[in-house]
Parts: structure tokens; C-alpha cells; sequence
């Protein structure tokens, strides 16, 4: 196993210095559960040794495989076609070309070079010659709340391997908020300047595919040149072949794939001895709309935005669609699937994008590279930002194991019944919010815990079959059938869950209280009566064939109103807004 050091090295005038390509920096796991740290020379070597990057947090992880994409884009310089792709990963030592590469740059690879430091502005400094704290670029202290940090309650020094992983995070994931002005950045004010925005990642609903080693990770996300949707510049370069960052910006655009996995969106300078680092210089450095860079960006979804639309006067504006990190990845696997299934031959531009990673993916399939039952393991990365996106509330670190026909281009019907299933997942866990709420209204007692923690419990109780039953869908002759499956394993998992809320319900609500209902009408609640009232519900949600108002099995149809009047009779519940529309999913 690779010893790893957390002093710094000196070259050979005598300066410290901590080169990357050749000092164990990036933390690993082995194909035999083994941990390592392994420097960039040897993450290429051996990436068919490993199974994955580990880090601090997904993001940490998510940025440094882009790190790593840009620096097989760039020695590799391509790949330019599909069938250069292929004899990539037909070629067990297709990274060959990378060490030289390294060779090549190895200056601008080290962490501490007096000149070109790696992603950092040499001699970077605010008019006090202010140096602050680590916890400035250390995402897992939470700024004024560390209390549940294991770095609490702040950060003193990094070793060397891990200034550098946090120096490659900044740049993606980076606050906004109003920061120190630099000395000679003309966009300070008083020294300081003004919110600019996230680093570039942190704006992003972030997407990548994992194969079973980390060289299969590479390749699977090493996007060819003649890729559709997507914009290649002759002229594209990663931050260390352009000239250092000075402290300001100079306004320009990205050039394609290696410049935009490498956007210096910050300046940074780390402050270091021969015991590690120990403070570090931040400010902001180029900022970059993230409004219709869907041509550029293969590792996000996009939305339309009607608001940008009407604010620019021009149609169709894009956006990054960022995850939700109350809901799963299952959940939002519409927006996964998104653009294919909203073609409809007019000309109406996607409400939605798909993440240009899974269509490149699917070409590989549809060009016989991989079978059809090939499974496609998307990982999903990305933050909430909190109180003006000038700190990070909650990381979001799921994957997602779905067959390639979901992404199938000629024949959505596969792809529409595993949205609908989430949907059909989703109606039925409103449900039984619906049941915990009506049992908290036949006691008196507060009704939205007793819902939240019901819909949690539901949630939780259908992740896994969900998972489960996507992943096995290739297998499926029929789609339609196969969701009808679903359905009937939901109805059986939900209505388990209604039974225990109502058993736990107690005499109270047995005995219930009377209740008046949005038109003003009153009726007796009790236990039985929410009972009733669910199993209908339930049955609306799951397409009940015996009910005629039941969702239908070809799609997340929106089951109608009710058709018995409200109260106190078996026949319907009150006009509440429950399950009985099917819900829009996001990530």
C-alpha cells in the first residue's frame, strides 16, 4: 500500500514542493475493498485495479472525475469519433499516453510552485495581505455551525494531498456571497466584491455514469468529438496549458469539455510551511452564466425557464435542473429520461434535457457497442446552497442502476412506464400521508408531522423494490405488464404501512370527533372512516381494475375527481388536495 506523507517535499533549489502527478493525493478504493492514496500518474496506471474515487464528500468525488476527464481528453486529444472510442476501450492500456502527457506538464502540476501553483494565482493577495482559515475552502465545516464536523471546530492545517483536493472542489463548489477583494481586481468596491455566483458545478444538477472499475468510469464519461448536441473547440484547453490566472477576470467564455472541467471560477492561493498548509487567500475569479450552456455541459439536465425567457425575449432558454436532496434519484428519474419522451414532431423545443453523459452513453448502445441490457449506473452529485447561495445546507450523493432502454431513442414505451411507476410510487405514498393526517384530525391532534413522518416511512419502504424492479426492467417482454407488477407490489407495501397507522391509531381516533371540511359541511372522523377513505385513494393511485376511476396502466395518467360527494360516507373523502393528481418529478 502506498505510504502516504503530510509533510511537503523540497526541490531542487530547496522550495517545497508537492507534485501531484507523481505524490499520493487522491484517495481510492481497490477492486478488492482495499483503500489507497495514489498519485495522478498512478490513478492512470492502475485505474483498472480501482474501483472508485472516495473523498470527503460526492462533490469532492464529482469534481475530481472531471479533473481527471480533462486530462485524458487532453492527452488522449479525443477522443475525435465513436470508433476511436471504441479501440479505447477495447485497449486495456489505452492511458498509456497519459503518463508522458504528465511529463509534459508536470510544473504546472505541482501544488507549491512559486510561479504556476496547480489552479492557484501566484502572489494573490487583498490590500491587508489578509490570510484566513482553511475553513474557507473546507466544505464540510459548516460556516458558524460545526457541530456535527469532525473537524470541529474549525480547520488549522491540511496535509499537502488534502489542500490539493480541496483546491480542485473550490473552484466547482465554491459559496457565493460577498467576498475580500483581490489587489489588482478592478471589480472590487471598497475591498470587496460583490456576489458573482457559485463555482460552475455548484449550479449543476450534477450526473455522471459509473462503470465497474475507475477505467470504465473514464471511458464511459470520455464524451467522442462527433457527439450530437454537444459543441467541440479546436481550440480547447484545460487551465494548465493557458496562461495563470491573474486576479481578475478577463470576461471570457469556456472553449469546450477540458476548459469547462477545469474552470478557474475562483482565485486561490494556498499559505504553507514545511508542516502543511495552513491558511489560504480566496477571491473570485471567472464567472460564467450558466443560461443555455447545454451545448457545452454533458453533466447536468436542463429546464426551460419561462421566467428567462420572457425577461431575454427569446425562446427556448435553458437551465440547469439541480437535485432536490429531499427526494431520492428514483424519484426524479424523470428528469434522467426527460427530452426524448416530449418529442412530439412539433416544434416546440423540450420542456426538459436529458444529461448529455446518458446520451452519449445510449449512442454506444444503439452503435452495438453494448448490449441492450446493458445497465447504466448514473451517480448524482450536487449541493443546496442556503441564505443567498453563501452556504452549503445539504450534499446530494445517490445512484441510480437502470437498463440502457430507458434511454432507448426510437421506442420511449420502457422509459414512460418507469416514470409512471415512480409517479404511481408517489401517489400512493400521498396517500398515505393523507391516512396519517385524517387519524391525527379524528383526535385533534397536529396533522403535518404526522403526514411528513408518514410519507418518509413510505418513501423508505419503497426504495429499494423501486431500484430493484428498474433495474431487472430489460428483462420485462412487456413494459405495460411489467408496471402492473409494480403497482401491485406498492398496493401491497402501502396498504401494510395503512394498517400499522391505523392498528397504532388508538381509541381516540376510534372513537373520532366531528370534523368540518372545506365547504363548510360537518361530519363524524374516526378510524374506520380515514380507513375507508384510504383504501379508495389507494386504489385511484395504483389503477385498480376494478375501479373505473383508477390511474391507467399506460402511463402516470391523473386520475379524476371524485365522483361521491364529501362527508361522512364511505362513498368519497372530503375535497382536499390529496392523491389524485399525478405529480410533476424533479430530481
Amino acid at each position: 500500500m502506498t505510504q502516504t506523507t503530510d509533510s511537503t517535499g523540497a526541490g531542487a533549489d530547496g522550495a517545497l514542493s508537492f507534485d501531484l502527478t507523481s505524490r499520493p493525493w487522491v484517495q481510492v478504493l481497490r477492486s478488492d475493498g482495499s483503500q489507497d492514496e495514489l498519485s495522478l500518474r498512478q490513478i492512470f496506471a492502475r485505474a483498472g485495479e480501482l474501483r472508485r474515487v472516495t473523498s470527503d464528500l460526492a462533490t469532492q468525488e464529482f469534481a475530481l472525475i472531471r479533473l481527471f476527464l480533462a486530462v485524458a481528453h487532453d492527452a488522449l486529444d479525443g477522443p475525435k469519433d465513436i470508433e476511436e472510442w471504441a479501440e479505447l476501450w477495447e485497449d486495456p492500456d489505452c492511458f498509456t499516453p497519459v503518463q508522458a502527457y504528465l511529463g509534459e506538464h508536470r510544473e504546472r502540476f505541482d501544488l507549491f510552485h512559486p510561479v504556476t501553483p496547480f489552479l492557484q494565482t501566484a502572489g494573490l493577495r487583498t490590500a491587508r495581505d489578509e490570510v484566513f482559515s482553511l475553513n474557507r475552502i473546507v466544505a464540510d465545516v459548516p460556516a458558524g455551525e460545526p457541530f456535527f464536523s469532525a473537524r470541529m471546530p474549525g480547520v488549522e492545517r491540511l496535509t499537502p494531498a488534502e489542500a490539493a483536493r480541496w483546491v480542485v472542489h473550490v473552484h466547482a463548489f465554491d459559496t457565493s456571497g460577498i467576498k475580500t477583494g483581490m489587489t489588482g481586481d478592478d471589480r472590487a468596491k471598497g475591498g470587496k466584491v460583490y456576489p458573482l455566483g457559485t463555482g460552475w458545478a455548484g449550479g449543476l444538477g450534477g450526473v455522471f455514469v459509473e462503470g465497474e472499475t475507475l477505467r470504465e468510469t473514464l471511458l464511459l464519461n470520455l464524451v467522442a468529438a462527433d457527439t450530437e448536441g454537444l459543441e467541440f473547440s479546436p481550440g480547447d484547453r484545460p487551465a494548465w496549458r493557458r496562461e495563470p490566472c491573474g486576479p481578475g477576470s478577463d470576461g471570457r467564455s469556456t472553449t469546450g469539455l477540458r476548459d469547462l472541467y477545469t474552470w478557474q471560477s475562483r482565485r486561490v492561493r494556498l499559505h504553507y510551511d514545511a508542516d502543511g498548509v495552513h491558511g489560504v487567500v480566496l477571491g473570485y475569479g471567472d464567472p460564467l452564466a450558466w443560461r443555455n450552456m447545454h451545448r457545452s455541459e454533458p453533466m447536468t439536465p436542463w429546464r426551460r425557464s419561462p421566467a428567462q425567457e420572457k425577461k431575454l425575449g427569446r425562446s427556448p432558454v435553458y437551465l440547469p435542473l439541480e437535485h432536490d436532496p429531499a427526494r431520492s434519484a428514483w424519484r426524479g428519474i424523470a428528469a434522467l429520461l426527460a427530452d426524448r419522451l416530449e418529442e412530439t414532431g412539433g416544434a416546440e423545443a423540450p420542456s426538459r434535457l436529458r444529461p448529455r453523459i446518458l446520451e452519449w452513453v445510449a449512442r454506444l448502445v444503439a452503435e452495438g457497442l453494448f448490449p441492450r441490457r446493458f445497465l447504466v449506473r448514473a451517480r448524482v452529485a450536487g449541493v443546496r446552497y442556503g441564505t443567498q447561495q453563501s452556504v452549503i445546507d445539504e450534499v446530494v450523493d445517490d445512484r441510480l442502476v437502470m437498463p440502457i432502454i430507458l434511454l432507448h431513442r426510437q421506442d420511449p414505451t420502457y422509459a414512460h412506464q418507469a416514470i409512471a411507476a415512480a409517479e404511481d410510487a408517489d401517489r400512493a405514498v400521498r396517500a398515505l400521508g393523507d391516512l396519517a393526517s385524517d387519524l391525527a384530525r379524528a383526535t385533534g391532534a397536529e396533522q403535518e408531522g404526522a403526514k411528513s413522518a408518514a410519507r418518509v416511512e413510505g418513501f423508505d419502504a419503497l426504495d429499494q423494490p423501486y431500484r430493484g424492479w428498474l433495474s431487472a426492467m430489460a428483462e420485462a417482454p412487456d413494459p405495460f405488464e411489467y408496471r402492473q407488477t409494480w403497482q401491485r407490489q406498492v398496493r401491497e407495501v402501502v396498504g401494510r404501512l395503512g394498517d400499522r397507522l391505523v392498528d397504532a391509531a388508538g381509541d381516540a381516533a376510534w372513537e373520532g370527533r366531528a370534523h368540518t371540511d372545506n365547504k363548510g359541511g360537518t361530519h363524524w372522523l374516526n378510524a374506520g372512516l380515514a380507513d375507508v377513505w384510504f383504501r379508495r385513494r389507494l386504489a385511484r393511485a395504483l389503477g385498480d381494475p376494478g375501479h373505473p376511476g383508477s390511474a391507467s396502466s399506460g402511463g402516470g395518467a391523473t386520475a379524476p375527481a371524485d365522483d361521491g360527494p364529501p362527508g361522512p360516507s364511505p362513498t368519497g373523502p372530503p375535497d382536499t388536495d390529496h392523491a389524485e393528481t399525478a405529480p410533476e418529478v424533479h430530481v
